[in-house]
This record gives structure tokens, sequence and C-alpha cells, in this order.
């Protein structure tokens, strides 16, 4: 993917209306001058999340989050920097240029995935229109759906739809669009047989699948035949577009809910995710009857480390299934179990209940992995003393695959307490399959020696010191002021060349610079530090680098740093302001004595954060030569001097 340039990005902040795009995911309200809704990162009743269409910044109240309208979409969507830019340039049609691939056959292959991207998106509204405007698709494929109790919004959302029994109808839709047979053939919805072509899902109703982006990449087909000798699902073939693997349905739609309730449940087929999602629950995927791949796992964990995999009641694959459960577990992640009732399934037992319902009962039969293995293998043999045995080297070997010492251990635990047996037993087996699962990870035929497991080992954090705090709040106060009012104008009283006082102009921004250079300061902390060095910079280059500026860079960090300064004015609302007729001084009013006193306090700060360094030498004095006590001694007298002139300035007293 080639290097957005800087002149593309400008143009896309420039052109890109946060409340727009906000909008399309969060129901926002006007509220004054702002813009305001629930927050989509977490669970609220209140609103707290506020859009700030004359800033174009928003800010979550709840979480904390804030930003521009590419940390938005960084945040809710999991995009990267360059992935959230290309997704507003496509929705407000600012072209991208693109680097030429270095070979024709790059080329080639960007012209084709391109084209099998184009061929499904027109397959996908062409059968959708084929559910609703033709009367095979209304009597047999809409009715269906209706029969299966799917509402029309929830069938509009999923964009369902259906392929006519005709034989050909997409095929000569297609070709007379001037789609390739070629590229036809190899998204599988076109087949060939003694040059003849026909439909592949001829007579079946249509689940597009789309990638984590929206794209459709291929399709399931489901047959409406009892024809027991007719395959009832037919997925798309792979392709350089397509691979079932690497894909999970319902991520697209679901993503959103997966991050606010950090909780992702995973069923098995298409009709399973639809009813989840019509019950309301819509943190749900499916990986469309495929067992569960590594690549599928990966996909969730970029939204939660939690899984709960969604079992029907009378599945016969569920021992099967138990791979899947120590993929995730190897994965690192969380996995949880819900077991349906005999003969129901997420689809039937959702449509069955009402929603409350369906939440309490998932509530109520939710299992870790543990008692669920235990419970499942349990039923074959209770009461045998080998098959028992079996069963807890079973239990345990699913554990040994969880990389997390610590999350190693409370299971270890909750199998010693279940099994009634001892955790010094479950422990040592527990070390031997640990062993052969890290051989096995790092390629080695064996591993001697591992280090033992120490649940009670604790890491004691650091204590802050006074004097740290003080310099993080100064480096805070004159960071701030740079990024606010770093362009305004100030007069200043200066030395000229002749040694006279004279008052001239300067920017806040060149003020501070000149008045750290002087002094060799620098900022300690890193993210201060990584701004100050950018305006520097800038004035290097004569260039004073805005708030706006910042707020394009790819350090999100930054991003947040300076939408957050901005969006400290979105907490006391103007209504109230206005209401109760409170009047403010305004920080610009008195920008000057401002700049001036934040700039000694800061130097303040360091003075004294030297002096202390002296001080912490000198109890050691007595190790210390003459000549370095004596230096040692008339640096700090240097500094106490320079203390005294700055709290002077800041009209401070000091107390002797």
């Amino acid at each position: 993917m080639s290097k957005i340039p800087p002149h593309i990005i400008d143009e896309i902040m420039q052109t890109s209306r946060i409340e727009e795009v906000i909008g399309e995911f969060v129901h926002l309200k006007r509220a004054g001058s702002n813009l305001k809704g629930l927050s989509p990162f977490t669970d609220e009743k209140t609103p707290s999340f506020v859009v700030s269409p004359a800033k174009q910044i928003f800010k979550c109240f709840s979480t904390s989050k804030g930003g521009t309208v590419v940390s938005f979409l960084m945040e809710k969507e999991h995009f990267s920097y360059p992935e959230a830019l290309r997704w507003l340039a496509d929705k407000y049609g600012i072209q991208i240029p693109e680097e030429a691939p270095a070979t024709a056959e790059q080329l080639a292959a960007i012209s084709e995935r391109e084209s099998l991207h184009i061929i499904n998106e027109f397959a996908k509204d062409h059968f959708f229109k084929n559910l609703h405007d033709t009367e095979e698709g209304k009597a047999v494929a809409l009715s269906y759906f209706v029969e299966r109790g799917f509402r029309k919004d929830i069938i509009e959302k999923f964009q369902l739809g259906y392929c006519l029994n005709t034989g050909d109808d997409f095929t000569k839709a297609a070709q007379e669009k001037g789609y390739k047979l070629e590229y036809l053939e190899k998204v599988g919805l076109v087949k060939t047989k003694e040059d003849r072509h026909f439909d592949f899902f001829r007579g079946r109703v249509m689940f597009p699948i789309q990638s984590v982006s929206g794209r459709v990449l291929g399709f399931g087909g489901r047959t409406l035949f009892t024809d027991k000798k007719i395959a009832k699902y037919f997925n798309s073939p792979e392709s350089i577009i397509y691979n079932k693997s690497e894909i999970l349905y319902g991520l697209y739609l679901s993503k959103g809910d997966i991050i606010k309730y950090d909780n992702c449940f995973l069923c098995e087929g298409y009709t399973d995710v639809i009813s989840m999602y019509q019950a309301g629950i819509q943190n749900v995927v499916s990986s469309s009857g495929t067992s569960l791949t590594k690549d599928q796992i990966k996909l969730v964990r970029r939204y939660t480390q939690n899984i709960t995999i969604l079992y029907d009641g009378d599945a016969a694959g569920i021992k099967a299934s138990f791979r899947g459960i120590d993929l995730i577990l190897e994965e690192g992640m969380n996995v949880k179990v819900v077991l349906f009732p005999e003969g129901e399934d997420p689809d039937s037992f959702s449509k069955r209940v009402s929603t409350s319902e369906l939440e309490t009962y998932i509530k109520e039969h939710t299992q870790d992995f543990i008692s669920f293995k235990s419970d499942i293998l349990l039923k074959d043999g209770e009461v045998d003393p080998i098959k028992r045995a079996e069963l807890i080297k079973e239990v345990v070997h699913s554990v040994s695959l969880i990389p997390d010492q610590i999350t190693r251990t409370v299971y270890l635990q909750k199998i010693a307490q279940q099994f009634e047996i001892s955790e010094q037993i479950v422990s040592s087996e527990l070390m031997k399959l640990r062993r052969n699962v890290v051989a096995k990870t790092s390629g080695e035929q064996e591993i001697r020696e591992l280090p033992v497991e120490n649940p009670t080992e604790t890491v004691i954090p650091q204590r802050t010191s006074f004097h740290e705090e003080r310099i993080s709040a100064n480096e805070f106060d004159l960071i701030r002021i740079m990024v606010r009012y770093g362009a305004r104008v100030l007069e200043v009283d200066h030395l000229n060349e002749e040694g006279k006082n004279v008052r001239a102009e300067t920017t806040v921004m060149e003020l501070v610079h000149h008045e750290l250079d002087k002094d060799e300061l620098n900022f300690t902390t890193p993210l201060y530090n990584r701004i100050y060095q950018l305006l520097s910079e800038g004035l290097s280059q004569n260039e004073l680098y805005s708030a706006s500026y910042l707020k394009r860079l790819e350090d999100q960090e930054i991003v947040g740093f300076v939408s957050d300064l901005e969006s400290r004015d979105l907490e006391l609302s103007a209504q109230w302001l206005n209401k109760y007729n409170i009047v403010t001084r305004s920080e610009s009013d008195r920008l000057q004595e401002l700049v001036l006193n934040t700039i000694y306090s800061f130097k303040a700060a360091k003075i004294e954060e030297r002096i202390t360094g002296i001080r912490t030498k000198l109890e050691k004095a007595s190790e210390l030569e003459e000549t370095e006590l004596m230096d040692l001694l008339a640096e700090q007298m240097a500094y106490e001097r320079i203390k005294i002139v700055l709290s002077e300035k800041l009209g401070r007293i000091i107390i002797r």
C-alpha cells in the first residue's frame, strides 16, 4: 500500500465532517452548538458522548477517549491510520494516487482483485433485487425468509438475496454488463460445462459474506429444495479475495458491539448470526460451518480478548469442536461456552423466546471451558477410573496451551478443586505438558527446564516523587499554551544590541522556545517532548504549527492530547453558562501574564529538581573530594539565587 501524500491527507481532513461520519455509528442529537449521543465504546444510559462540528473533534466522557474523525475510526473500527484515511477518502470521493506497481504482473493482480470485488458487489445487488422485484423471488425466497421469522429491516441490513432457478439469469446479466467470463468463474458465480454457462447458485437464497470493511468477498447459498441429494449449502470457492479460514460471517456488522461489550459470541451458521442479531444480541459472528481457525481467532482478537461459543443442544460434533477451544486458549484469549437446550440452536431459540429471556439464559448457562469439557466427557465415563484420569489429562492439556502463567495457575487450582485432586499432582502434569507445548512452538525436540510456576510473585510499582509530579504538571501547562496559543503575538521587553531595554513583538511559540533554548531546558515527559520537538522543527522552517496541523499526524497519542485540550471547552456547556449568566475571564484576556508565569513556573520546577539532585549528592559528603564538594556547593548557591529571582518574578515569598 503506497504512502498517502501530505497534501491529500490535508484534503481528506478538511473535507471530512466528523458529525457525518460519527452519525453513521452513533445517533446524535443537537445540544447547543454541539451534538450528543450514547457512547459507542461502553454501555451507558445517559449520553456522555459529545461531537463538536466547530472543532471537528469528539469526546467520550465515559471512557475519556477523544480525538479527530480519524481517531474515531481507528478506535471504533480498529482501522490503522492509513486505513482510516482511505475509508474517508472513499466516502468523500477523494482520489488517492497509487504508486505504480513494479511489474506488469503486479498491475494485473491489482486489476484482477478489484474486478472480482466489483463483480461480487454487482452480484449482491442483483440477488437482492431478485428477492424483491421478481415474482419467483417474492413467492419462493422472500416468503422463505419471512417464514424463518426475519424482519424486513434485517433482510435489508444483511443484504439477503436470491439467485433465480432459471439457470443462467445472473450469467446473462453479468455478461450484458461487460464482466469477463473468466472473472465470473473465478469468484464461483458462474460454471461452464460443455460450452454452456450457468449460475452456480441457481435456486438458492443468498448470504453475502463481507470483509471487516464491508466489501463482498463471497457468498453462501442455501437450497430451498428438500432433495437430500442436493447439498443444503454451497459456498463460493476460494479465490484471491476469498479465503474462508480468514473470514467470519457477520463481523462487519457486529464489530462495534464486540468492542462495546468486550465479548464475541461465536456460533455455527448464517441464520444463527442473523437471528441473534435480530433478537438484539449483535456482538455475534459465525465461522460459517467451517472448523474454527487461528486466523479467525486473530480476527476476533483485534476487537476483544473474550469469546463465548454458542453450541447447539444436539450438536453431534461438540467433542470435535474441542480443538477450537484449544486454539482460542493457545492465542491467549479467554473462552466460555453456552450449551442450548436439546433440539435448539441459536437460530431457533432466539426466535422462540424474548430478548430478555435469551439474555438471561445465556447469562445463567455460560460456563468456563473446564466445566463444559468436564460435563461433556464425564457423561461417557464418570465412574471409570481410567476414563476419569484421561479426562483430567485432557483438561490439563487445554490449560497447558495458555501462554499466561498466572491464568494457567488459576485454572490449575480450579481443576484440583473440581476433581478433588492434589494441586501438586496437577501442577506436575501441567509442567510436563507445558514443556511439550513450548518445545513444539520453539521447534525444539526437548526443553529440559522451565521456570517454576510462581503465582505469588508480585511487582511493586515505583512511586512518583513530588518533584516529578510537579515537573510533569509544569510541562503540561507549557505545552498546552504552545499548542493553544502558539501563533498569538505578545509584546515583551528585551535588551537590544546597545544594551537598552526595548519592547518587541514575538509569538508565544517563539518566546517559549527562546526561553528554554537559552537555558538548555527540555521536556522529560516523552509525549510532551515529541510535541515540543515537532514545534521546534516547525520554527526552524519558519512555520508555526497549529493545533489543526498536530491533529492530522499519524501519532494518535499527540492527536488525542491536542483533541483533549480542545474538548475541555465541551465539559462546561454553553447552555449552562447562558442559563445562569455565568461570566468567566478568558485566558486570552491575560495571555501575556499566563505565558510568562508558566515559563517561570517551568524553570522553577527544573531548578528545584537540580537543587534536589545536588542535595542528594551532598548527603554523601564524606565520600567526596574537597574540590568536588566545593563545586557542588557553589553550583547549589548559583541555583538558589536563580530560584529567588524566579520566585520574585512569580510574586512568591521565600521563607528562610
